[in-house]
């Protein structure tokens, strides 16, 4: 198969998570950022019912910005990415993509920007791996790890990084054992943040300071995922962000910090992205000389604890005591206009452009490094 000098990049969004519009919303920055001289874009979204589809390039860009009027357009044709091994010439790879009636569409590189379950989880990436095509990110293992805040907290805490008490609660012991899954969550003590486990963005996020509010935090969050966390939450917290990009040796945006002004009185999803000011990004974040080296030294330990890969951004917690806490890691961060990712990297001198030509590049390495394994002894 002879392979000319662009690369084809499949962006793949949208997907089977209650995130999948804002996945959307950051496809549209991923495609706007890719280099022209050196990528020909393809785009592909997965429907809520899990279908594969082309989308249109014109359409995606053009679309608004509003998550709740985003979609992906199912009339258009379905694709599946054919099962078997990439073909490999050189020092690049290409599988097909079948398109419904019979024609193909070669693939070099994936960029998923599937925030949540069954995109951001190693599902995805476990697929690409069986491919054997190189994509952006974290691998099937960081992913997974960066999905799951409860296995990811106590990795986290095992590596003798600060995070905040908490305990993970299963719908199976709700429902059994209420009373007493309620008293072992209030042994943390108020207030509390109920997260379900497997979700970005926010969704399904709430705050607790009573019994009766803990548990409708509870049976709402079990509504996106089967297993909670439930953490202490810390009074009137600072929330600093930096965004980190690299492989074996990762580097350390300039931190950034959230502040919130929305009436639910943290980052929750309306504050992100329904209201227009429900939350100020202030770049770069106030912190004296001594604190951004705290806090990017520590977004660096996180990364690598957590066997991140390309990209991720860690979002930490700053107590009035000035004691600094890890709250979690995303693999596939927003890239949505208001997102904190790529405008960290914009700060620290990387516009979106070479970020996502940085990405890509990151990509392939990792591919290559792990291309030149043996499979026989």
């Amino acid at each position: 198969m002879p392979f000319d000098d662009k690369l084809r990049v499949l962006v793949l969004f949208g997907g089977r998570s209650a995130e999948h519009e804002i996945s959307l919303l950051s496809a549209r920055f991923i495609v706007s950022s890719l280099d022209p001289a050196r990528y020909e874009p393809l785009l592909v979204g997965v429907s809520k019912r899990g279908r594969w589809h082309l989308q249109e390039e014109a359409a995606l860009r053009s679309g608004p910005s509003d998550p709740r009027a985003v979609h992906v357009d199912e009339s258009l044709p379905e694709v599946t990415l054919a099962p078997v091994p990439a073909e490999r010439a050189g020092e690049r790879s290409r599988a097909l993509l079948r398109v419904a009636g019979g024609a193909t569409q070669a693939v070099d590189l994936v960029f998923p920007i599937l925030h949540g379950p069954l995109g951001e989880d190693g599902t995805l990436q476990g697929l690409l791996e069986l491919v054997g095509l190189p994509y952006v990110g974290a691998g099937v293992l960081g992913s997974a790890l960066g999905m799951d805040k409860d296995a990811q907290k106590r990795l986290l805490a095992q590596a003798e990084l600060p995070v905040l008490p908490f305990v993970a609660l299963r719908a199976a012991a709700w429902e059994a054992e209420p009373e007493a899954s309620l008293a072992r969550c209030e042994q943390l003590g108020y207030p509390l943040f109920v997260k379900p486990a497997n979700m970005g963005s926010s969704v399904g996020v709430r705050r607790a300071r009573a019994r009766p509010e803990l548990a409708a935090a509870i049976v709402h969050a079990l509504q996106f995922d089967t297993k909670l966390v439930v953490e202490r939450g810390l009074e009137m917290p600072r929330e600093i962000e930096c965004s980190v990009l690299g492989n074996d040796e990762p580097e350390v945006s300039v931190p950034g910090e959230i502040v919130v002004e929305h009436p639910d009185g943290f980052y929750s999803y309306d504050a992100k992205y329904l209201d227009e000011r429900g939350a100020r990004l202030e770049i770069p974040a106030a912190l004296d000389a001594t604190a951004q080296v705290a806090v990017r030294l520590l977004a660096a330990r996180a990364f690598r604890a957590l066997e991140c890969a390309g990209m991720a951004r860690v979002d930490l917690f700053l107590s009035a005591d000035g004691v600094l806490y890890v709250n979690e890691l995303n693999t596939i961060p927003g890239f949505t206009a208001i997102s904190m990712y790529p405008r960290l990297w914009a700060a620290s001198g990387l516009d979106a452009v070479p970020l996502v030509t940085r990405l890509i590049d990151l990509g392939l390495e990792r591919h290559r490094r792990r291309a030149r394994l043996r499979t026989s002894v």
